[in-house]
């Protein structure tokens, strides 16, 4: 009987004939087609963020990959005696090597080197323009370092000015009027006829990273603030990587569970999203004005941004030290080790990887921050290098809002360089980041 009752036929829905097909739920095909539709939405998503990507990295590759090239005019010069000591005081007066009139050795070594008229003084004042004002100043130090050169004829290399490294590097329409350039028909003449001779080439930019701040666009660098910069990292390091590591171990591993922890995870959360300013409003009050650090310290502006990493890294390690499996301290409890053994000898090595993760990633964040150390002096004008971490300073970040900021068309080619070598620091940290999370990670 029951078998003859589990082979019976099931019953027809009502509404159907026998031997119709069966029709597909028509809700079905609207969620597949939202489901399509949500697909199409995020890849528009993500093309349209990829496409001003590249708008933004081709923007300022274009306008700043020649910064890294530098035009630069190698002419013969004179050390005549005359120009030097007409007196005859150089041996008792040291000044005299330091008030020499330098400009005149670069002018008479233009004059003939272009076969300029000297009478001609319009002719001679822009052969003068050719060469950067900083000329003077590498001269003298050169003679300062070896005066013995003096009495003889060496070869120079001098940075070629502004308008002339544009011209050069075809920055400059010079198929318009001369009226409406900075750079004149004869000079243009003059820059082939120094091409041709081989004194005027182009080279890489060993300033761009090893001078200071100027006036002079050819003449700046990011000498003062890659050191600034490293300065600042160093200190966040140093301040904000143990305070964050030590303050993540007791709220995670040995701090009771009660509404004082519960109010310091909210207020370390809140503090994660206080913007940079208020940062720099908080290191002016306290650092610059309580505690009479000095104005534009890298030392003043890395306490500032520990304080900014220090919540970034307490979540970070946080979030890594409770993806440590349970069992793990189970089984070192089990097999009698302390507290702290468990947590130092077996939780901690297993999170170091997301640890130095969020480290890296912090220092990063702190690398590209501006507003905070505008606000405590870092914008100053540093041309020397600072020798310690109390000495005046800038950061790279800093450098690119002042050059920014400077009304000469030259330093916008500064700026995009600047982007560039900001950008490949925060990539190449990032990577880092990457790679050690990948390397030493594990899979629970």
């Amino acid at each position: 009987m029951s078998e003859v009752a589990s082979s019976a036929p099931s019953p027809i829905p009502r509404g159907l004939t026998p031997g119709a097909p069966l029709r597909r739920d028509i809700g079905i095909n609207r969620r597949y087609a939202a489901e399509r539709r949500f697909r199409a939405y995020g890849l528009a998503a993500v093309t349209f963020g990829l496409v001003f990507l590249v708008i933004l990295v081709s923007t300022v590759v274009r306008h700043g990959y020649t910064a890294f090239v530098q035009t630069s005019i190698t002419l013969p010069i004179e050390f005549t005696e005359k120009v030097f000591d007409p007196a005859g005081k150089r041996g008792t007066d040291p000044k005299v090597l330091i008030s020499a009139n330098y400009p005149a050795l670069i002018r008479d070594a233009l004059v003939k080197a272009l076969g300029i008229d000297p009478s001609n003084r319009v002719l001679v004042r822009e052969a003068t323009e050719m060469v950067s004002d900083g000329a003077r100043i590498a001269l003298r130090d050169k003679v300062l370092a070896d005066p013995s050169i003096i009495g003889k004829t060496v070869e120079v290399t001098f940075l070629a000015g502004a308008n002339i490294d544009s011209a050069n590097k075809g920055q400059i329409d010079l198929t318009a009027s001369e009226k409406d350039r900075k750079v004149s028909d004869q000079q243009l003449t003059w820059m082939r006829q120094l091409a041709a001779s081989g004194a005027l080439y182009k080279a890489f930019n060993t300033g761009l990273f090893l001078s200071g701040n100027s006036s002079r666009p050819e003449a700046a660098g990011l000498g003062v603030a890659l050191i600034g910069s490293l300065y600042l990292m160093l200190t966040v390091l140093v301040l904000a990587l143990p305070i964050g590591v030590a303050a993540s171990i007791y709220l995670e591993e040995f701090a009771p569970k009660n509404r004082l922890t519960d109010l310091i995870e909210v207020n370390i959360n809140n503090l994660a999203a206080v913007p940079s300013i208020v940062y720099g409003l908080l290191g002016l009050s306290v650092f610059i004005n309580f505690m009479g650090l000095p104005r534009s310290a890298s030392l003043v502006g890395g306490l500032v941004l520990s304080l900014m990493t220090l919540p970034m890294i307490i979540i970070a390690t946080r979030s890594a030290l409770r993806a440590v499996p349970p069992s793990i301290r189970s089984a070192a409890l089990g097999l009698g080790a302390s507290r702290m053994q468990v947590v130092f000898h077996h939780v901690l090595p297993l999170a170091m990887p997301g640890i130095l993760t969020g480290t890296i990633l912090g220092l990063a964040h702190a690398l590209g921050e501006t507003a905070p150390l505008l606000l405590i002096g870092m914008v100053a004008f540093v041309a020397n290098y600072p020798v310690g971490p109390l000495d005046p300073s800038t950061a790279l970040p800093v450098q690119i809002y002042m050059w920014a900021s400077e009304a000469e068309r030259a330093f916008v080619e500064r700026t995009s360089g600047a982007i560039i070598v900001l950008l490949f620091f925060l990539v190449a940290m990032n990577i880092g980041a990457i790679l050690l999370r990948r390397r030493f990670e594990r899979r629970w």
